[in-house]
């Protein structure tokens, strides 16, 4: 039998967390709650859950130090709940590595379906075996492989730790080599409507990228001044 999916909710607001408790134990996934930053880290390292709804505004440690905490050794999806809309917070949520950001209120529908879409992207980083022979659906290049089906990226044979929006970006850019698109055109593709508008999104999960995969002899991810990005390469895709 199948064990249920664990959810850790982090909110403050008492109502908040056992309505959000509710919603998902109705889709049959196992939560647990807790009311400040400081409990969740706890919380977070003895219930080892699979996703993390994040209220960000917490007593004592707040939402955006839980996330960078939790970062520093975990990859577990992240959903970022807040009251702030603005688009300096996203930004900033997106920067520490949260995978979704949720405005409160939110419908109970869509945010169950956030954790579902969220849960669907990500799977743990593979193992480092066979690396020269992957399967399912992927790209390679020299050096550098993006394997969508498993959500895994290798890189000079070594497994990149990568959260999901970061490696659709990649895997949608390096599937389409030397062709620009704009800020726009990607978040489309890889966000969807909810996030359109916000084209610093895009620019926050380049640089991410960057960081992670430097420039290659044989490909790169260039920036075309005044339109968007586009994966440069010198070799075709495997």
């Amino acid at each position: 039998m199948m064990s249920k999916q664990k959810i850790l909710i982090v909110d403050d607001d008492v109502n908040i967390a056992e309505l959000i408790s509710l919603y998902l134990t109705k889709e049959c996934f196992d939560t647990r709650i807790v009311h400040d930053g400081e409990a969740a880290l706890k919380e977070y390292a003895a219930y080892q859950p699979n996703l993390i709804i994040l209220d960000l505004m917490l007593p004592g440690i707040d939402g955006y130090e839980v996330c960078r905490e939790i970062r520093k050794t975990s990859k577990v999806p992240i959903i970022m709940l807040s009251a702030k809309g603005e688009i300096f917070d996203k930004v900033l949520g997106l920067e520490l590595g949260a995978d979704d950001y949720i405005i409160k209120p939110f419908d109970s529908k869509e945010l169950v379906a956030r954790v579902r879409a969220v849960l669907r992207r990500f799977k743990p980083a593979i193992e480092e075996n066979e690396p020269d022979k992957p399967t399912g659906e992927y790209v390679q290049y020299p050096d550098l492989i993006i394997n969508i089906t498993n959500y895994s990226v290798q890189y000079y044979g070594k497994t990149i730790d990568m959260p999901p929006k970061e490696l659709e970006l990649l895997y949608f850019l390096a599937s389409n080599p030397n062709q620009v698109f704009t800020r726009e055109q990607l978040l489309d593709h890889i966000w969807g409507y909810e996030y359109y508008g916000d084209t610093r999104t895009v620019d926050v999960h380049i640089k991410r990228l960057r960081e992670k995969l430097k420039d290659h002899e044989d490909w790169k991810i260039s920036t075309v001044w005044g339109i968007g990005y586009k994966f440069e390469t010198r070799s075709p895709q495997r």
